[in-house]
């Protein structure tokens, strides 16, 4: 299955490619829901939705019920299309994904290790629990989005990607041949050479603010609770191997924001909440990226074609366009919601790419 780049247009300032996809994001519920829903649908076609709202969602029923509350929140005539995933637990029934899935209406199911991150409570402690869901999964072709961090209190927050490639992904990939699998939003080194040592069945999503941001971003010179998020950003070295990877074309890489949304009250606390709100500015960031490694000509395929060929979906017909101005494109700080002001990621740099 290919997917040709022949709508990609490059003048001086002006790059017309296939609309892009989002395939790790989060909407929540609720009026954060109704306040960054549009948001994401005013440049993407289609995103994986992440289930971690609470309750959590975790079988059919609970994925019609969300994907329908998310297209009521959408703008008249948004042709924006959610693409449901249920969430892993100990208990999930086999059955139900398989018909989930059988239907349409599931294109993925998380994996969230327990109280790895936001809402993860519910997540998996013994994994020998999921097996036969897992097996379910392989024999119907569902893919596993997994969050890859391992959770144990003597494994430093720097290494517990690393450490969960090795004493979890691997040896859960072995025991469940066919399997597909999507390590998310990865942040080390260590997980781009594991998504690039496999020959198929593994995909890696990066999100813009891992490519932007390393460690010093987030504790030099002050705390910045808005450059928080998990798995936390990581040494400089890392962050030039993801910016690598995402450039390369290697298909086995694709965008996935994970966009996630807190209200600033949530992120500005003794306890704050982990996660960077990037939708508005995603496209406009990635193209500053690609652009400083003199690959904008690569942008499509990590935008618009890796993730669709991964998931065994068409490629979107319709296009965007980037416009590079001469002053820089003005993005609200803030957006308001009914929870209260969300901030917008700030890169810590003039963008002057926008979304024509």
């Amino acid at each position: 299955m290919q997917q040709c780049a022949r709508h990609v247009l490059r003048m001086t300032d002006t790059l017309t490619f296939r609309r892009p996809d989002d395939w790790h994001l989060h909407l929540r519920d609720g009026d954060m829901l109704r306040a960054v829903a549009p948001v994401t649908a005013a440049h993407f076609a289609r995103a994986i939705v992440m289930p971690n709202l609470v309750p959590p969602v975790v079988c059919g029923e609970d994925a019609a019920a969300y994907r329908d509350r998310i297209l009521a929140s959408l703008p008249a005539g948004s042709s924006f299309e959610p693409l449901m995933t249920l969430y892993l637990t100990e208990t999930t029934d086999a059955d139900d994904v398989a018909a989930a899935a059988a239907s349409g209406l599931v294109k993925a199911v998380k994996l969230y290790p327990a109280g790895a991150t936001t809402n993860s409570a519910s997540g998996v402690r013994d994994f020998d629990k999921v097996r036969a869901v897992l097996e379910r999964m392989a024999e119907v072709g569902l893919p596993l989005c997994v969050h890859g961090e391992v959770t144990d209190p003597d494994i430093d927050i720097f290494d517990r990607e690393a450490v969960f490639i090795d004493r979890v992904l691997d040896p859960l990939r072995r025991a469940t041949p066919g399997l597909r699998c999507v390590l998310e939003h990865i942040t080390t080194s260590n997980g781009i050479d594991y998504v690039k040592s496999a020959a198929d069945g593994l995909g890696g999503t990066i999100t813009a603010h891992h490519l932007i941001i390393n460690r010093n971003h987030l504790l030099v010179g002050g705390i910045r609770p808005h450059y928080y998020c998990l798995p936390v950003a990581k040494r400089e070295e890392h962050r030039l191997a993801l910016r690598a990877a995402a450039v390369s074309g290697d298909a086995r890489f694709f965008l996935g924001t994970d966009s996630a949304p807190h209200a600033d009250a949530a992120k500005e606390t003794g306890c704050g909440c982990a996660g960077c709100f990037t939708a508005p500015n995603t496209m406009s960031c990635l193209a500053h990226v690609f652009e400083e490694e003199s690959a904008l000509e690569k942008l499509e395929a990590f935008a618009s074609l890796n993730g669709p060929l991964f998931y065994g979906l068409p490629a979107n017909d319709d296009t965007i366009t980037l416009q590079k101005d001469n002053e820089p494109v003005v993005y609200p700080a803030k957006i308001e919601t009914g929870e209260g002001p969300l901030t917008v990621f700030d890169p810590g740099f003039d963008l002057y790419w926008r979304v024509a």
